[in-house]
């Protein structure tokens, strides 16, 4: 059986209730609103000086660390027979190492990018779940420096590929000028191509990890504030209940959350993957 006839409007009353009462909590002392302050944080050591090391930098270099902990901890204590933790270090590699590198690049080709595509995914999908992490609460990559580095990384390993496997003129020559297209419609693809290849690629990398990230946080943070108001701040029985929808939907962002930061890892590493396959292949 469906919902009752009127359960949709009720939620449309209780979300339009909640769209008026959350302005109005801003104006107030007990509800933190979510702003672009969150990515710039003040400085926590070195201020004003070009070691300066911040709240987000800061929960860079944890994951970093934690990152390698495991892995080298993995490494050490392999087995023949392995353990659970070693056999999920084993998937994960597995999957990086056959389902993108493999898959997209070719067994006779994947071998020497393997290290830096399983580098690359282990990387984001560390410096992206630490916005769900208790204490650290935002991730590694929701500021546009980290993902301008890691395209820029993948900018060169493209861009070196493809020298190497053409030579400087035949890979311009093939990423610029396509076969079998007429000469004249040079004038219009060429230019299109040059934005896309040497511009939209690298960029929209950058763009699209940054963007989930800071969406993903900026809920979390929407959600939680207002629980925290709506149930304990406010003072209002009244708001409970609402104070109770904001928490249900920021438990269930959270697990999306987890979700997101895996999905955009594997997406960074796939389109990379594409990338280094096209700048290697015969014809693009």
């Amino acid at each position: 059986m469906g919902p009752p006839a009127g359960a949709f409007d009720l939620q449309e009353t209780a979300l339009s209730s909640l769209a008026t009462i959350l302005p109005l909590a801003a104006e107030g002392e007990g509800f933190h609103q979510p702003s672009i302050a969150e990515f710039f944080p003040s400085a926590i050591w070195f201020e004003g000086t070009i070691f300066e090391i911040n709240r987000i930098q800061l929960v860079r270099f944890v994951a970093v660390a934690v990152l390698l902990i495991l892995m080298v901890v993995a490494a050490r204590r392999a087995r023949l027979v392995p353990r659970r933790g070693q056999n999920i270090a084993e998937i994960l590699l597995d999957f990086v190492r056959i389902n993108v590198a493999e898959d997209i690049i070719g067994k006779e080709k994947a071998g020497k990018y393997v290290a830096f595509l399983t580098t690359v995914f282990f990387a984001i999908l560390a410096f992206n779940i630490t916005g769900v992490i208790p204490g650290l609460n935002i991730a590694g990559t929701s500021l546009i420096g980290l993902p301008i580095m890691l395209a820029l990384w993948v900018y060169v390993m493209y861009l070196g590929a493809g020298f190497k496997a053409h030579g400087f003129g035949g890979f311009l020559k093939a990423s610029l000028f396509p076969p079998g297209v007429p000469k004249v419609l040079y004038v219009l693809l060429t230019p299109v191509e040059f934005l896309q290849v040497f511009i939209m690629r690298p960029a929209t990398l950058a763009i699209r990890l940054m963007a989930n990230m800071v969406a993903g946080h900026l809920m979390l943070v929407l959600c939680f504030a207002a629980t925290q108001f709506l149930l304990i701040d406010s003072g209002s029985g009244a708001l409970m209940p609402f104070g109770a929808l904001t928490f249900v939907g920021g438990v269930a962002i959270t697990l999306f959350e987890v979700f997101v930061a895996a999905l955009q890892a594997y997406i960074f590493v796939v389109l990379t993957a594409v990338y280094l396959s096209q700048s290697i292949e015969d014809e693009h």
